[in-house]
């Protein structure tokens, strides 16, 4: 979905500054195209990311806990966001606005709650190597 994002991101880019490369003029048509095509197909991973996630922690019962890979998510999330904020200006798409708030609150939420893990997990961490910890509970 991450790639989605960027080349959805740079499409809008070059639709918004084809006044300023002239060249771009000829490809403005091609690159509408691809750029809807580029979002479309990240909007496409949502659901399947979705149903992952609910076969992973809900039918396989897989432990929800902190784990480094869930950055790798977020990412994409916030980049969809954005990608799309900006391909909906650069098409005149006003009807995809309450899509962009929505991933934001998506993508908001997945950040702090990826980071809240992080920190519990480093604080479990460091409670467990503490010296005053250590052994606590063992008896000679």
């Amino acid at each position: 979905m991450g790639a989605m994002a960027i080349s959805t991101l740079a499409g809008a880019r070059l639709i918004e500054n084809v006044s300023d490369a002239p060249f771009l003029a000829s490809l403005l048509p091609f690159l509408k195209g691809f750029t809807v095509f580029y979002w479309a197909t990240g909007t496409w991973w949502i659901p399947m990311l979705l149903v992952l996630g609910v076969w992973r922690h809900i039918i396989e019962r897989f432990p929800l806990r902190y784990d480094p890979l869930y950055w790798g998510g977020v990412f994409p999330l916030g980049m969809y966001t954005v990608a799309t904020r900006e391909m909906a200006g650069a098409l005149a798409l006003p009807f995809l606005a309450p899509l962009t708030v929505a991933a934001f609150a998506a993508a908001l939420a997945a950040w702090s709650l990826t980071f809240l893990g992080l920190v519990l997990d480093l604080w479990q961490r460091a409670r467990r190597t503490c010296p005053g910890t250590r052994n606590r509970g063992i008896k000679d």
